[in-house]
């Protein structure tokens, strides 16, 4: 924490008599000095888009471990000894566990049941041991833990269960007598002492067969039965989301759409499918994850549907269209597996809403939900990137679910990026087909978010809704959520278009990272907040029920000219460069390069290798990734830059970079990239990177490709062999002001949102349009510097709430440097 002498250092400008009281103080960012005006016009009397309670949600995807080893409370790794090279090459069936004595996982007749086809066959006087994840077992002392296990023996025999770690026993060892054919045998432990690196074993007098080893905290989320880990449970539920989106995801629409059984030789590479995660969970198909690591379906779409009930969220499933995304991009013909696949969906409705008489409803009743959950929301597909293909399939979900349930909302997409041909195609063929909502999804840079804050002022507010499905910036650091709270203003404010938002992914095991950033980080012992995820809950739990329109001035001096170098680079190719020259607007020669000398005009990155071949400049590591090198004056403005490129070998293309600042901050043309299926133009800025063009294409191997790219003022053309490829204006301001204005229908509050996204005070006039206020108001700070990363020890972006006096209809307030602020004021 800084020191108390730091934070004396925010100052308030305050008209008449306004204090600020604070219940904790703000920590002071870097050049908190610094001091820009801004002014803020609210107009109470005008009306502004309705928010529903559901527009704020969160998406839970299992990734980074998030299920097996996060958020279910299942503390075994690899119960049931299914694991297979299917999940990870490095897998086996006894991963996690270690063996004394005589012990083989077996997959014959003598199973526990058809859908878990591997048990374990132990022999006498030998032992198993279950080394959970991440360090070990985590145990609590005085908690209790309930173990179970699925046993068979033909001669009877005794098991001890105890659970211990290198320093010794963590509770007094348990004994259960087992006799005769397959049953489930129960003990519970009570923990002597708290240890991180707990280890769970089984020991048999004689042989025996085992199956489904367990143990579980007694304690979950709610208490309830093969529950959830309590405290990332509660960090879900501290959100109060509207919505819980599930299972995925490249989980739904990636592997093969065939169904676990005989017929299939027991496909262990599927799309997510419900009917395989539901009934008891001896009893639940496994599945690899696309993510590279076993999925067990202990949480499966029974718990999703609970989870959802008990914090109060709508629950929104998404399942497989039959096109595979996230890189597969495959279509599937086959008709039956099509109707198979749709006839599922509409079983899923049934499951979820249909009376306890019905034969799927009967199901969910039997699980111990008589009750319907009522599910008003589903999405069919994710990300395809086959956006013809795909849209045929939908129609055929989509006409027999409202064939059967009308009142359902049948969601499509947009693919997997916030523009380019795919996006394009997708949204008229969604436009033409009157969808109801259609999920976006984008990770981009955080200037990209300042940038696009009016992303959604121009959408048709006739056309389909949007369901802003993922969403994040580059990042887990305190700037990260700035430019995402940014981003969000302009969300509430398009309201009526934007009816649904959650950013993703939701969780992260420390230690089973695939994906960054995360919201919600944790390993086998604690969980933390990150910047972003206080971003969110502030928003989430501050939402308002209609828009109040307001507007700002903005922050001078945001834009100027595209000024920079150059540079060359490969991603995972090899190529060659050459008669590389940079032209000023004037005509005079700023860089001419022919390589016929050698290459010191030119600065490397460290990566990659760079030579000299036959009078070219060639990268020939295959396996390197931007190895970008760079020549000339980062000062440079208003040039023409020619390359003559060449692929050698490898997955892509050529990267030729304009305005280039820092390794951190230019521009690329990306050609050939994405294994060598689009090209696109990239900005890179505080090394995050965003889109600003795509088009489809390819590089040709051996072939020499002659590159021009012109740069004037603001705006880049580009051509390709002679001819115009593209070009674009960069001339939307990364503005770092912003601010939104809501009402709370139920407390009458104003809700003056503003971001702060800049390293100076924001000094601001606020102008509350003759509304009769409180003299007080609640104030809710976010600020830190803007590098500041939450971790398990430290959490530098947390919440601060403080009491703001002299609020009149016009004031004078001071948002701090690199912050997000909430008022509350109530009016009279």
């Amino acid at each position: 924490m800084p020191s108390t002498a730091a934070r004396t250092r925010w100052r308030l400008g305050l008209t008449t008599t306004a204090l600020l009281t604070a219940t904790a103080l703000v920590p002071a960012p870097a050049h908190a000095e610094d001091v820009t005006d801004y002014a803020i016009t609210v107009d109470p009397s005008a009306q502004g888009a309705a928010i529903d309670d559901t527009m704020y949600g969160v998406f839970f995807e299992d990734i980074n471990r998030a299920a097996d080893g996060g958020l279910y409370a299942e503390l075994v790794q690899n119960r049931s000894f299914e694991y297979s090279t299917a999940d990870n090459g490095s897998y086996t069936p006894l991963t996690s566990w270690a063996v004394g004595g005589t012990a083989e996982v077996v997959n014959d007749s003598g199973r526990l049941n058809e859908r878990n086809r591997n048990y374990l066959s132990l022999g006498a006087g030998s032992s198993v041991t279950n080394a959970g994840y991440n360090t070990g077992i985590r145990v609590d002392q005085g908690k209790r833990y309930d173990f179970s296990v699925w046993a068979r023996t033909t001669s009877g025999t005794t098991l001890t269960v105890s659970l211990k770690d290198t320093a010794g026993t963590l509770a007094t060892a348990r004994q259960v007598a087992v006799e005769g054919g397959w049953a489930k045998y129960k003990a519970t432990f009570t923990a002597t002492r708290t240890s991180n690196r707990g280890r769970l074993a089984v020991a048999s007098t004689n042989a025996a067969a085992l199956d489904e080893v367990s143990l579980f905290p007694r304690e979950t989320y709610k208490n309830q039965p093969n529950g959830l880990r309590k405290d990332l449970a509660e960090k879900i539920a501290a959100l109060k989301p509207g919505f819980v989106r599930f299972p995925g995801g490249c989980l739904v629409n990636t592997g093969s759409m065939e169904d676990y059984s005989e017929a299939s030789n027991w496909q262990r590479k599927r799309s997510y499918q419900w009917k395989d995660t539901i009934g008891p969970v001896e009893q639940r198909a496994t599945n690899a994850n696309f993510w590279g690591y076993n999925q067990s379906y202990g949480l499966g779409y029974y718990e999703y549907f609970r989870f959802s009930e008990d914090i109060g969220a709508m629950p929104l499933p998404v399942v497989p269209a039959l096109v595979t995304g996230c890189g597969q991009n495959k279509a599937t013909d086959d008709e039956a597996l099509l109707q198979r696949h749709i006839q599922d969906t509409l079983d899923l409705i049934e499951f979820a809403n249909g009376p306890a008489t019905s034969k799927w409803g009967k199901v969910r009743a039997q699980m111990g939900h008589p009750k319907p959950f009522h599910l008003t929301h589903l999405g069919v597909g994710n990300e395809e990137n086959l956006p013809k293909e795909f849209f045929a399939r939908f129609e055929r979900f989509r006409t027999a679910i409202k064939a059967k349930y009308p009142d359902i909302t049948v969601i499509s997409n947009s693919g997997p990026d916030d523009a380019g041909t795919t996006f394009d195609t997708a949204w008229q063929l969604n436009r033409e087909g009157k969808v109801d909502m259609v999920d976006e999804h984008y990770y981009n840079s955080p200037n990209w978010f300042l940038q696009n804050n009016d992303r959604y002022d121009s959408y048709d507010r006739k056309g389909p809704k949007v369901f802003l499905g993922e969403y994040a910036s580059q990042g887990n650091a305190w700037k990260n959520g700035l430019s995402e709270a940014a981003f969000m203003t302009g969300l509430e404010r398009n309201a009526d278009v934007v009816k649904l938002a959650s950013y993703a992914p939701l969780l992260a095991n420390e230690d089973y990272v695939q994906w960054r950033p995360d919201m919600i980080w944790f390993n086998n012992r604690a969980s933390w907040n990150s910047a972003n995820y206080e971003v969110q809950k502030l928003f989430m739990t501050n939402v308002g029920d209609r828009v109040v329109p307001s507007k700002a001035t903005t922050t001078p001096n945001v834009s100027g000219p595209i000024t920079g170098a150059v540079g060359l680079s490969t991603w995972a190719t090899s190529a060659a460069y050459d008669d590389v020259k940079v032209t000023s607007a004037d005509g005079s020669t700023l860089l001419s390069d022919d390589f016929s000398g050698d290459a010191s005009k030119w600065t490397g990155s460290g990566r990659g290798s760079w030579s000299i071949q036959d009078g070219a400049y060639v990268q020939t590591d295959t396996a390197a990734e931007n190895t970008m090198v760079t020549a000339g004056d980062p000062a440079w403005k208003d040039y023409d830059l020619h390359v003559k490129a060449t692929k050698k070998s490898g997955k892509e293309g050529f990267l030729v970079a304009f305005g280039v600042k820092d390794t951190g901050n230019y521009y690329w043309w990306n050609l050939g990239g994405w294994n060598n299926t689009q090209s696109a133009i990239e900005q890179a800025v505080d090394g995050g990177k965003g889109t600003l063009m795509t088009k489809p294409g390819s590089i040709e191997t051996g072939r020499a490709y002659d590159i021009d790219i012109k740069v004037r003022g603001r705006q880049v053309t580009l051509f390709l062999d002679g001819k115009e490829w593209g070009s674009f204006k960069d001339d939307q301001p990364a503005e770092p002001f912003r601010q939104v204005v809501t009402k709370d229908a139920k407390t009458g509050d104003l809700i003056v949102k503003v971001v702060n996204a800049q390293s100076a005070e924001a000094r601001t006039a606020v102008d509350l349009g003759g509304a009769k206020v409180a003299s007080t108001a609640r104030v809710t700070t976010l600020a830190a510097d803007e590098d500041a990363v939450n971790t398990e020890t430290d959490t530098p972006v947390t919440p601060v709430t403080s009491t703001l006096r002299g609020v009149a209809t016009k004031f004078t307030y001071t948002f701090p440097a690199n912050s997000v602020t909430f008022l509350r004021i109530k009016q009279r």
